[in-house]
């Protein structure tokens, strides 16, 4: 059964954008899945992370937005601080854009979550 991360904060020093988790995980043999994916409830970004399990995931609520326009802006994907070990999030940076240029205008993904991405994302999605 796959476990939700939540990502409650993160920190920005230049284009270093490094995310904390609110509870570390018991497994470290967690990996970057290179995929992410939306939950509209819930208002959030969801990054896959892998294990020899399967899928667990990485959830980016609204409240960490501001930190991923920023990590569009940046030059390379962003980590995770999980201890004292460093989880590269490869694809993030593609995935997240991806997602945010599908979302816009697109009530699909509900009115609600597409006005909310829209208005956070609006630096990155004017032309």
């Amino acid at each position: 059964m796959p476990i939700t991360y939540n990502v409650l904060s993160g920190v920005q020093l230049e284009n270093d954008i490094r995310f904390t988790l609110e509870v570390l995980p018991n497994n470290p043999q967690l990996k970057a899945a290179g995929q992410m994916i939306t939950d509209s409830d819930s208002m959030a970004f969801i990054y896959l992370l892998e294990d020899e399990i399967g899928y667990h995931y990485l959830k980016f609520g609204q409240e960490v937005w501001p930190l991923l326009v920023n990590t569009l802006k940046a030059e390379k994907d962003p980590s995770l601080q999980i201890g004292d070990k460093e989880l590269i999030l490869q694809g993030f940076k593609e995935e997240l854009n991806m997602l945010i240029f599908n979302i816009e205008g697109n009530d699909n993904y509900g009115a609600d979550f597409s006005r909310a991405v829209e208005e956070a994302f609006s630096e990155i999605l004017q032309p």
